[in-house]
């Protein structure tokens, strides 16, 4: 039977330790640490229970996240007393710090996956464990468990010495270095327990190469941990921002840098994969890949706050996809809207049998087949990007303009047709008024460009396609019994994707129909600022069960309500989704009706949305 831990306040910044048995922390209750390629997800108590090798949609080495028995953890006890923990980031980087505090004295483990220059090409993927002990006396155990291949391939264990460590598998090998004694076990882990008084450390380093005796010196030492906080304080100061939410927004920014895959200038969803939009659900999705609408906002917020160099990585990495010829047979366009962070299409979705998921929330499964789905509005937010990258950044070049000339041509003749949107429902395409909305958006701002640049297009034809578009979603996208645009063209059911029309300049927010909108949207989808994304309790979506309020949505709330002029309430939504993050400041996808947070972590869509709500709201209220 699976002895049961004390969980810990959902959201809280501290638990208490000292049971040896794993089982499942409150989604909110991790903290996350990457290097550019992958990342790693660690809880409160200082478990690693998510870690992905070597890159963010690779096997996963730790997965207890998804299986507490099965999957495979690197778990922390302090052994002696009764012991609580906190954790925090260490001031602007992405260098994690968990404190194990007793009555016999108080430890910290500095957890990071040390990078210490941009673009290097003889980079490390390795996670470094340094333990301290800062006040008394204190006594520690370690388990590195991992379970190679989701937990379904077999590992052997070698140990070279008694401070080396070898996990072996027919894929993947990886090298454990100490500087405390390990202990092998018969399950194919090995332990280390060790005192440490004032002033004593100890570090533990696992990397997928072999760890030479000069690079563990090199992360053994305190200077490890400096290089890295430098390397990120380093690039977050570049930002531009200065408002009122500092420290909100830049750890946002932070989140965004770690979700970017730095080989390819590709930006992923999320760092993990399966975790319940519903406790028990079957709403589990595989975030770790680059949805071209994610990525593409995330552009954008990088771009607000002055990153312009992470667009331009971006751009390059866009220009790729749209290399060769369009298949004119394939209906779903000229882009896919997500791919693997080097541009392959993301795997069918494979169902994990032997995994219970979290909490029981099964089917736990890897690979998306949304990517074969037509979403019509990625044009739009892609193109409303480039354009802001054409304003703010270097520029697009004309091999990039070229390319966007011919998927605009795609869009005037394929524009009105079902799809599945922004929500990716399982369910029969509709003609959704969002992908509408976005295609008048992708049109619009060529146009735009075209004339900004004096670039050569079809300015006339993309003209009279936009006020075509325009039409449509004034007459068929309009409810004059809801008195509000509506989700799909002549319905009655509303969607909060609709609130971002004021913000790509389709209406004025002061717009009769628009105001008469968001008085719809707050009366049916709105909960104390919170934010449903549609009605999904009537199944329209082809899955069962519900979800909880979209936090993406509810920052475009905020937007919504500072581009209105109802500033003041503005700002009270957005300090009540700030109480919603964690203790480090990270968002899920979704807030539970009890506040849990619900889904992937950190999810990229909700941190983007945080700085262009934060940004929007600090210029209405000025100095």
């Amino acid at each position: 039977m699976r002895r049961k831990r004390k969980d810990s306040a959902s959201g809280g910044a501290e638990c208490e330790a000292g049971n040896t048995a794993v089982d499942y922390l409150p989604i909110a209750d991790h903290g996350v640490i990457g290097d550019l390629r992958t990342a790693a997800v660690i809880g409160i108590d200082g478990r690693i229970d998510w870690f992905c090798c070597p890159r963010f949609d690779s096997p996963s080495v730790f997965g207890s996240l998804l299986d507490a028995d099965g999957g495979g953890v690197w778990s922390i006890q302090q052994i002696d007393g009764d012991v609580t923990t906190r954790q925090f980031y260490l001031p602007d980087s992405n260098v994690l710090v968990t404190r194990f505090m007793s009555d016999d004295g108080v430890a910290e483990v500095q957890d990071l996956m040390p990078l210490v220059e941009a673009g290097r090409t003889d980079h490390r993927t390795r996670i470094v464990r340094r333990f301290e002990c800062v006040r008394g006396a204190v006594s520690f155990r370690t388990v590195v468990a991992p379970r190679l291949d989701y937990g379904r391939a077999e590992h052997s264990l070698e140990l070279d010495g008694d401070t080396r460590a070898r996990f072996i598998g027919a894929d993947l090998t990886l090298h454990l270095a100490a500087t405390r004694p390990l202990i092998q076990s018969d399950d194919g882990s090995v332990t280390a327990e060790f005192d440490m008084s004032v002033g004593e450390s100890a570090t533990f380093v696992l990397a997928a190469e072999p760890i030479s005796d000069e690079c563990f010196e090199l992360d053994s030492s305190p200077d490890i941990v400096h290089s890295t906080v430098d390397f990120w304080q380093s690039w977050v100061s570049q930002s531009d921002y200065t408002g009122r939410w500092r420290e909100m927004v830049h750890r946002s920014a932070l989140v965004l840098k770690l979700l970017t895959h730095e080989p390819s200038g590709a930006i992923v969803a999320a760092v993990t994969m399966g975790l319940p939009e519903e406790i028990g659900g079957e709403r589990n999705w595989d975030y770790r890949y680059v949805w071209i609408r994610d990525a593409a906002f995330s552009l954008y917020a990088l771009l607000r706050l002055g990153f312009t160099s992470e667009a331009a990585e971006f751009m390059k990495w866009l220009t790729q996809r749209f290399c060769g010829e369009t298949d004119e047979s394939d209906s779903r366009g000229p882009l896919r809207l997500m791919y693997t962070v080097d541009g392959e299409m993301p795997p069918a979705e494979t169902v994990l049998d032997h995994w219970e998921g979290y909490r029981g929330s099964s089917p736990v499964v890897f690979g998306n087949n949304a990517s074969d789905q037509l979403q019509l509005d990625i044009y739009g937010e892609l193109i409303d990007s480039v354009y802001l990258f054409n304003k703010y950044g270097a520029g697009i070049s004309f091999e990039s303009w070229d390319q966007l000339c011919a998927v605009a041509g795609w869009l005037t003749e394929n524009w009105d047709q079902p799809d599945q949107s922004i929500w990716e429902p399982r369910a029969e395409p509709q003609n959704y008024v969002y992908s509408r909305l976005m295609c008048w958006v992708a049109l619009e701002r060529m146009i735009r460009v075209s004339r900004q640049r004096g670039l050569p297009g079809d300015v006339v034809g993309w003209m009279s396609t936009r006020d075509e578009i325009f039409a449509q979603i004034m007459d068929r996208g309009w409810n004059d019994k809801l008195e509000a645009f509506v989700q799909t063209l002549d319905s009655d059911q509303l969607d909060a994707s609709l609130l971002l029309i004021p913000a790509v300049k389709f209406l004025s927010p002061t717009d009769d129909r628009f105001v008469k909108t968001l008085t719809a949207l707050e009366q049916h989808l709105v909960s104390d600022s919170l934010v449903f994304r549609y009605d999904a309790a009537e199944g329209s979506d082809g899955l069962a069960g519900s979800e909880g309020t979209f936090s993406l949505c509810s920052f475009w709330y905020v937007e919504a309500l500072t581009r209105s002029g109802r500033v003041a309430e503005a700002r009270l939504a957005l300090e009540k989704m700030f109480t919603h993050a964690n203790h480090l400041g990270l968002y899920a996808e979704q807030i539970g009706v009890n506040g849990a947070q619900l889904g992937n972590i950190p999810q990229a869509f909700t941190h983007l949305a945080l700085i262009s709500a934060a940004i929007n709201l600090d210029r209405q209220l000025g100095d």
